[in-house]
């Protein structure tokens, strides 16, 4: 993905620039499959590229229903990030995720990972935050991470946090930031 993996700035349009690309071309490979058709006289070739336009779709859609859930969350603006990104030497920052659970879509502009918590801002005004935090938490339980994720709403609020935080280096690191951090990219779309 030229560039741009999960966790940096400007991944989300990388991202799906790139999945907008594939589903253009699985819609296009589905007709020319079916434009094919017409130019065979034989039944059984018709019935072949039937079959192969119809599983060709299944692919397609497999891109096409997570990029439908997230295009409207695009990357911040870059002012953002450059707020953001002064305080990479001291914590552990995370830009551009997509956290997913059964019941929402949590667009997580900005993570800080400290060894007092996960901060995470979260750009989607509907966010029910105290449902978030629980599944949040909850998954970190179950990943023996230590549950102390913070959803907040206002920019005003990360910057400010990431101000009161000490340098991660001040504390004994056990191996859990790291970890943290892979699981956040892992279960991120």
């Amino acid at each position: 993905m030229k560039g741009k993996k999960k966790g940096e700035y400007g991944y989300r349009n990388a991202h799906q620039n790139i999945e907008i690309g594939k589903v253009f071309f699985g819609i296009a490979a589905i007709l020319i499959q079916l434009g094919a058709r017409h130019f065979t006289d034989q039944e059984a070739m018709k019935n072949i590229l039937t079959v192969m336009a119809i599983l060709s779709a299944l692919p397609t859609a497999n891109v096409a229903a997570p990029l439908l859930a997230s295009i409207k969350y695009r990357t911040p603006n870059r002012s953002f990030y450059e707020q953001l990104s002064v305080y990479e030497g001291q914590v552990s920052v995370l830009y551009d995720l997509i956290l997913t659970s059964k019941e929402q879509i949590m667009p997580m502009d900005g993570v800080i990972i400290h060894p007092t918590g996960v901060y995470c801002y979260c750009s989607n005004p509907k966010l029910a935050v105290d449902k978030a935090e629980r599944f949040l938490n909850d998954l970190f339980r179950s990943h023996r991470l230590d549950p102390h994720v913070k959803i907040l709403t206002k920019e005003k609020e990360l910057f400010k946090r990431a101000a009161s935080l000490k340098p991660e280096k001040e504390y004994e690191d056990d191996g859990s930031l790291g970890y943290t951090i892979q699981l956040l990219k892992d279960i991120s779309m």
